[in-house]
């Protein structure tokens, strides 16, 4: 039983983990000139931005469920 428990808790933290690189990187694109462009004549970031911003956060979200789960 304390495996799974410990396991979990090691599940939980890679989840963080991915979820703030994937943020960083969406933010690091959003930066990109590319993006910059798109988002001047759209309105709007690019596609693989906003996919990096909510799969981290979405990533961290469960993450930090599931470590603070009891």
């Amino acid at each position: 039983m304390m495996a799974v428990a410990q396991n979990m808790k090691i599940i939980s933290i890679v989840l963080m983990v991915v979820g703030i690189a994937l943020i960083i990187w969406g933010l690091q694109m959003g930066d990109s000139l590319g993006n910059q462009v798109t988002e001047s004549l759209t309105g709007s970031s690019t596609d693989a931005v906003m996919f990096r911003y909510i799969a981290g956060a979405a990533s961290l979200a469960v993450g930090a469920y599931l470590f603070f789960k009891k």
